[in-house]
């Protein structure tokens, strides 16, 4: 399993419950051996059947609306098309609820134009995760994602199930459980979905 994201949240978990997942990164995964490279040169992947992509950033982080989707939107695929390159058939986006390429807002609108870019790919499974706020320890600084996680079991309360929040590590279940599917065809989950994934798991 290709795996960008790997410094991530979520995909920290992912890199934890998978040791056989090859990480492809920016810097170096101390212990872990995988492919250090700049997304906007990458080289040729190891071969693999499986990509997970849990690169994100927020535009507050990245500090312009550029730089932001050079993260979510250019780099999510460049990795991608690498990935597909090195024979990848099944492809696992952890992406946004609210994600929608018509969106207003930049930020639903980049997460649903690379949704729908990678539809277009033809892979032959692709699954898009789709969560809502999620929970769990990043390594970074992020003031306002923390504050929203502190407010969350309130704010849980006013939201639709499918908007409220979510343990990362029900995402990252969630994932390793689609990872082993072979059913063709392009798949969307939300929230009820990923944790439903989660429960599966092996």
């Amino acid at each position: 399993m290709l795996l960008a994201g790997a410094t991530g949240l979520v995909g920290g978990l992912v890199l934890a419950r998978c040791p056989d997942s090859i990480p492809v990164s920016r810097r170096p995964i101390p212990g872990r051996p995988g492919v250090v490279a700049d997304f906007d040169d990458l080289p040729p992947l190891p071969p693999a059947r499986v990509a997970v992509c849990a690169l994100g950033t927020t535009r507050a982080k990245a500090g312009s609306d550029a730089a932001f989707r050079a993260v979510d939107h250019d780099a999510v695929l460049a990795f991608a098309r690498a990935a597909q390159a090195a024979g990848v058939t099944h492809f696992i986006l952890v992406s946004s609820v609210g994600a929608n390429p018509k969106a207003s807002l930049l930020y639903p609108r980049t997460k649903g134009e690379v949704e729908a870019a990678l539809a277009l790919m033809a892979f032959a499974r692709l699954d898009i995760l789709q969560p809502g706020l999620l929970i769990g320890p990043r390594a970074e600084r992020r003031p306002v994602e923390r504050f929203l996680q502190w407010a969350a079991p309130v704010m849980d309360l006013a939201l639709p199930r499918a908007m409220g929040s979510l343990p990362a590590e029900a995402v990252a279940g969630a994932i390793m459980a689609l990872a082993k599917r072979s059913e063709p065809g392009v798949f969307r989950h939300g929230n009820r979905a990923i944790a439903a994934g989660a429960v599966q798991r092996p």
